[in-house]
């Protein structure tokens, strides 16, 4: 491992309750990289980002994520990984029932902030970093699909993360909107954050190319730049 590598896989196994899903899984993501992670329904895309927030146990392999070994990690050491990853979920998860502004409050007095000008200063940062400056005050169900997309993006910054995993973060959104959100996520990235990227929006993969690794028949391949993607073979 590099000094600039944050996650390294190194033949491992990913087996997800007794079903063998993926096998002689090797990649490893830099510092500052934007990775898609392609492939259809069922291929394990899901399975490889909940391997690397340790939701899904590695039982063989190596793999380091932010420091952390996946093989030796203990229950009470996961809680200090997830602090080190920002999760982008496609359903965002968000608390209906209150505003934006509590949403990431929640998040922040959950990991230990507790000084009120210093969670409303960063909640700001991070509102102000993803285009929802004056946004705090509304609820959910007041935003758009899109909107509420972008206070997902700014509840995984508020702790400063060193990686960002998004799965499927358009796959409810129009094509437009989907273009926005990929682009923040790329601004992320040049900000130094790796952001792994699960996706089925092959038309947003062309337009904004990037390195991409592929989940098919059981194992995890890097696309050729160079090489066609066979884009209707991966669909659902």
């Amino acid at each position: 491992m590099t000094l600039d590598t944050i996650i390294e896989f190194q033949d491992c196994t990913i087996i997800q309750k007794d079903t063998l899903i993926l096998s002689d899984v090797s990649f490893t993501v830099s510092r500052g990289e934007f990775v898609y992670l392609i492939g259809k329904v069922g291929s394990g895309k899901t399975s490889v980002i909940k391997t690397i927030n340790a939701q899904i146990p590695l039982e063989k392999g190596k793999a380091t994520v932010a420091g952390f070994n996946l093989r030796d990690i203990r229950k009470k050491q996961i809680p200090h990984l997830r602090r080190k990853l920002g999760i982008v979920f496609q359903d965002f998860q968000l608390l209906t029932d209150r505003s934006v502004q509590e949403n990431l409050e929640f998040v922040l007095l959950s990991t230990g902030w507790k000084l009120k000008k210093a969670i409303d200063e960063r909640i700001g940062e991070v509102l102000e970093r993803v285009g929802l400056g004056y946004k705090g005050y509304k609820m959910p169900h007041q935003l758009s699909g899109g909107e509420q997309q972008r206070v997902v993006i700014a509840r995984a910054l508020l702790n400063e993360p060193e990686i960002i995993l998004a799965d499927e973060p358009t796959g409810n959104l129009d094509p437009e909107t989907s273009e926005e959100i990929i682009q923040i996520l790329r601004s992320i990235s040049r900000n130094g954050r790796a952001v792994v990227m699960a996706t089925h929006n092959y038309t947003l993969l062309k337009k904004f190319t990037a390195r991409t690794l592929k989940c098919d028949d059981g194992k995890i391949t890097e696309v050729d730049h160079g090489a066609e993607i066979d884009f209707a073979a991966l669909s659902d």
